[in-house]
């Protein structure tokens, strides 16, 4: 019994590791065809020599101030989104949460929408109203959900609720404000385009501290997703480290709203994803979503720029095309999932 133990987890062990490798040799691949591919198209040769010589003229720009930082900054958010999502299943006990379907990366959105038209003037606080319109959110969800501790589901229903009264308040904003949406369009739909490295810095930043905080996450994610009681007697506070784990994945997904608006549906895909190649053990989960949903964002993006010729479709807009059939599959197919 001791052997097969040792060779089980030996098993699992390589079985990770060439998961980890595959993903990651996959994201390296889709990081350099981004760079490549577009209105201009350049061999590995030409980005190399234009990476580190800015005399390579129209090829550095396009390059180094273009394509570098957008391809960088999509995989910042796909990993940020997609840890986040991993973060909020383990809340939940339920692979179809996600900061999008549970208002969270609604309420971040709905503070920044505000400021864009209402405030234009304060855009440079974008950022900071939308994390405290995510950390809104948030509690608002968690008082609606609260009797006598926090059940799962109620904060599910909760979430939706918020959602939807935050989605009416934008279609309400929006139409008060039918001449200046250029900008807020652009965010509604989740887009990278123009982005610099301002952002790719800035959001480094905050992925850095939220993925940190993740990871700090992980006990308590796995013994959360193991049900109250059974985490309880591990000696987790469950209330308190569900508030905890919604306040990293909060954190997470506001930061990727003030920085791209708003893009659904990585959180929701990608731990799943995750969770069908490495198992639900968030010490391997976590990571692995981060690695799935750093390519599904890049390959988006990409595929967004250059699918229809002198036409951008933006991110947020690809990622609802290929997540909304995922998410009806995974809804056919919810009787087989056992909690997180």
């Amino acid at each position: 019994m001791k052997k097969y133990k040792k060779n089980s987890g030996g098993n699992l062990l390589l079985k990770t590791g060439m998961v980890w490798a595959v993903l990651l040799v996959a994201t390296v691949l889709m990081f350099f065809i981004s760079i490549a591919i577009g209105s201009v198209r350049f061999s590995l040769p030409e980005i190399w020599y234009a990476l580190w010589h800015e005399d390579a003229g129209n090829a550095y720009v396009i390059i180094y101030s273009l394509r570098l930082p957008r391809a960088l900054l999509a995989i910042l958010v796909g990993a940020s989104l997609s840890s986040a999502g991993a973060l909020l299943q383990a809340v939940m006990r339920n692979p179809l949460a996600d900061p999008g379907t549970i208002g969270v990366s609604a309420g971040a959105g709905t503070a920044a929408i505000t400021i864009l038209l209402l405030f234009p003037n304060m855009t440079l606080s974008v950022p900071l109203f939308a994390f405290i319109g995510a950390a809104v959110a948030c509690v608002l969800i968690y008082l609606l959900a609260w009797n006598d501790g926090i059940n799962p589901v109620r904060i599910i229903l909760a979430g939706v609720a918020v959602n939807a009264v935050l989605g009416g308040y934008n279609s309400f904003l929006q139409l008060q404000n039918s001449d200046n949406l250029s900008g807020v369009l652009a965010f509604m739909n989740g887009s990278l385009s123009g982005r610099n490295w301002t952002h790719v810095r800035v959001m480094a930043l905050y992925a850095g501290i939220g993925l940190f905080l993740a990871f700090l996450c992980i006990r308590n994610a796995n013994a959360l997703q193991l049900g109250d009681e059974m985490a309880k007697n591990l000696g987790v506070r469950v209330n308190a480290s569900r508030i905890a784990l919604s306040a990293v994945s909060a954190f997470l997904a506001a930061a990727t709203v003030s920085e791209v608006g708003m893009i659904g549906f990585v959180g929701l895909v990608a731990p799943h994803i995750a969770r069908m190649l490495v198992g639900s053990d968030y010490k391997v989960l976590l990571p692995t979503s981060m690695l799935t949903g750093a390519f599904m964002v890049l390959l988006a993006d990409t595929v967004g720029r250059s699918i229809w010729p002198g036409t951008e479709i933006p991110v947020g807009i690809m990622m609802s095309v290929f997540g909304g059939p995922f998410f009806l599959y995974m809804l056919r197919k919810r009787g087989n999932f056992n909690g997180a």
